[in-house]
């Protein structure tokens, strides 16, 4: 009998050479029928896969991120085999699971694949996949492999970096493919597919390689899902924040400038001053000292810090001055900067905490074919702080700034999170800095208070900064997706790195412990996110304009100033549109431009001293008149319900 730990932490007893699938059975008919995929003491394995040692098993549905990318990867599969019936004599590659679907790199030679190949392709996988053929491994020796892809250039590039031993192929119907595993039982459960774009890819991504021919693809067990799934698609399409941001005049990119530089026009430079003062003016309340770092720094800071070891080959290159051997680097983090201002002076425990914030912009030299509007850039404002403090105070300190967190998502609209511990991976240590022993503190202070605040987390190995664990907050937006917004991260390392002391009640010096915090990340990533979660429809405190007046003609102008004067009396932000046109011509383009309130000022309005008020996106429902004191109350109720106080 071998002993089966489940994630419970319940053990349940099995005989040798049981399969996922009777664990599944064991404990229930439906999650057998739903169980596309497993790992078993960390390792994907398929359901069908004997079980032969004692070890700890997950069991994976569609529900699963691991159970989507066994479906997915099992169709790219599929996939495959029909691409090689279609054009004989093509050379397959790599076909892995991506965050949306998959995708297969194929070498076409002289052949090409277009659009109208699409439909007669997924027409095809979905026969196959009717058929319900099994997927299943096998060994294999490498010198058979490398026979049976002797004329595969690609293949025999992989195989020839694999051990003896370890190499494996997966078989259904007449296909089979050179695999690590981590399969659904059959094709049937493949049930829609569709080919979503085809694109140029250099071979291991390097662009000294041929360029392969990438086809995307993505899968469901449902109709119904892929048809969701589209229409989400086209949803996005909608609400892409590069669109949203041009119609909305918020920010540009010049190549003259350069990629990934953006520019923030007027409108865009006001939105993102508001976020910063509604993020400043808490800071000040939670005891924050406000911070100015310069861009530049000398390449030996980032060296002390362990950033340019860890990140030099992503920044951009070291500036040479006219003093020989003399070299500064854009900076690429705000945080060795900070360490130097603590360390501008001696401190006694007394002092501490002591909490550093600063809007300070950075620099990473991100590939060109990475770089996507303003969720990836090559330089950025981080919302960065930096909390010096002792160990006796870093539990009270990291859940202040879960609260501030919490606080910040709460007042923009994000409700649906999860909190993620990210530690170390459990294997390879070769990528962080720092002992054993200061990283297990680090590690079992997030998730202590991670729990006392009744978070509800996950633990993530491997997604740990070099430096320290951290505490990622994972945000859905108004169209399901994930986007990691916020961070929290405790380090031991750095302090120890720059030197830094406090003198403790003992008279002695100690190593104060640091708290990296960005509640936005960067406000360029922020504001695309926002923009897209909202559709532009920001929360009505951070509209950079909240209302336009729009006199019915030019008799009603005076009477427009007069409005926009007692607006502005009332904090609240409007403009006029007083331009020689329709009134329906320019109520559209308020609609467009996402105006929260429109107000029509006419004859009417301007005899009783009221506005006809009109909300955005409410076409048919009829405008509402009331006097500016009344309209001021409107706003003022509205923002009340969104941007909270924050409370220390």
């Amino acid at each position: 009998m071998i002993k089966i730990t489940l994630p419970d932490g319940s053990v349940k007893e099995f005989g040798q050479n049981s399969t996922p699938m009777d664990v599944a059975r064991s404990i229930s008919e439906g999650l057998a029928r739903n169980v596309i995929s497993a790992a078993f003491n960390g390792t994907t394995i398929e359901t069908e896969t004997p079980l032969t040692t004692d070890g700890s098993l997950i069991l994976y549905t569609w529900n699963d991120k691991e159970g989507k990318k066994a479906f997915w990867h099992s169709t790219s599969h599929v996939m495959a085999q029909v691409l090689e019936e279609k054009f004989p004599g093509i050379k397959l590659t790599l076909g892995p699971a991506i965050d949306n679907g998959f995708y297969y790199d194929v070498d076409f030679g002289d052949k090409k694949i277009t659009d109208a190949d699409f439909k007669a392709i997924e027409d095809r996988v979905l026969e196959i996949s009717r058929e319900k053929h099994e997927f299943k491994m096998r060994a294999v020796s490498k010198a058979e492999a490398l026979e049976v892809y002797k004329n595969n250039e690609y293949k025999t590039e992989l195989i020839s970096n694999l051990e003896d031993g370890t190499i494996t192929f997966c078989d259904h119907a007449n296909f089979f493919d050179l695999c690590r595993g981590g399969h659904i039982p059959n094709t049937g459960i493949i049930k829609a597919m569709k080919i979503m774009s085809v694109a140029g890819a250099y071979w291991r991504g390097d662009e000294k390689n041929k360029q392969l021919t990438r086809v995307y693809g993505v899968s469901f067990p449902k109709q119904k899902d892929l048809t969701d799934y589209l229409e989400l698609l086209e949803e996005a399409k909608r609400r892409d924040h590069r669109k949203l941001g041009k119609e909305l005049d918020l920010f540009t990119f010049s190549q003259k400038v350069g990629q990934g530089l953006p520019l923030w026009l007027p409108k865009g430079a006001a939105l993102r001053d508001r976020l910063e003062q509604f993020l400043k003016k808490a800071q000040k309340k939670a005891g924050y000292e406000q911070v100015v770092t310069p861009h530049i720094g000398q390449k030996e800071l980032y060296v002390t810090s362990g950033h340019y070891a860890k990140y030099g080959a992503d920044s951009f290159q070291p500036i040479h001055t006219p003093a020989e051997g003399e070299e500064f680097l854009l900076k690429p983090m705000n945080c060795p900067h900070h360490c130097e201002i603590y360390n501008n002076k001696p401190w006694s425990y007394k002092d501490l905490p002591k909490r550093y914030a600063e809007f300070g912009t950075v620099y990473r030299y991100e590939q060109s074919g990475e770089l996507h509007g303003l969720t990836r850039v090559r330089g950025f404002t981080q919302d960065d702080a930096h909390i010096f403090c002792t160990p006796d105070q870093l539990d009270r300190e990291f859940k202040n700034v879960i609260d501030l967190v919490l606080y910040v998502f709460g007042s923009l609209g994000f409700e649906n999170f999860t909190a993620q511990v990210s530690l170390r991976d459990k294997e390879n240590r070769d990528k962080y800095i720092g002992s054993d022993e200061n990283w297990e503190k680090a590690e079992s202070a997030i998730i202590s208070a991670a729990s006392d605040k009744g978070l509800n987390y996950v633990i993530e190995y491997g997604e740990a900064a070099f430096y320290g664990p951290k505490l990622d907050f994972m945000v859905k937006d108004a169209l399901g997706r994930q986007w990691q917004l916020g961070t929290i991260q405790v380090d031991y390392n750095l302090p120890e790195r720059f030197e830094l002391t406090y003198k403790g009640a003992d008279d002695k010096l100690h190593r104060p412990v640091m708290i990296h915090r960005a509640p936005f990340g960067s406000m360029e990533r922020f504001i695309a996110i926002l923009l897209e979660h909202t559709a532009g429809n920001f929360p009505l405190w951070l509209m950079p304009e909240q209302a336009i007046i729009l006199s019915l003609s030019e008799k009603y102008e005076n009477y427009a100033k007069k409005v926009l004067e007692l607006l502005e009396n009332h904090e609240i932000r409007a403009l006029i549109d007083n331009r020689n046109e329709t009134i329906g011509k320019k109520i559209r383009e308020a609609e467009v431009q996402k105006m929260p309130f429109m107000l029509i000022v006419g004859e009417e309005e301007e005899k009783n001293g009221t506005i006809s008020v009109r909300r955005h996106g409410q076409e048919g429902k009829g405008n509402i008149t009331v006097t500016i004191e009344e309209f001021a109350k409107i706003v003022n109720e509205e923002i009340a319900k969104t941007l909270k106080t924050f409370e220390v």
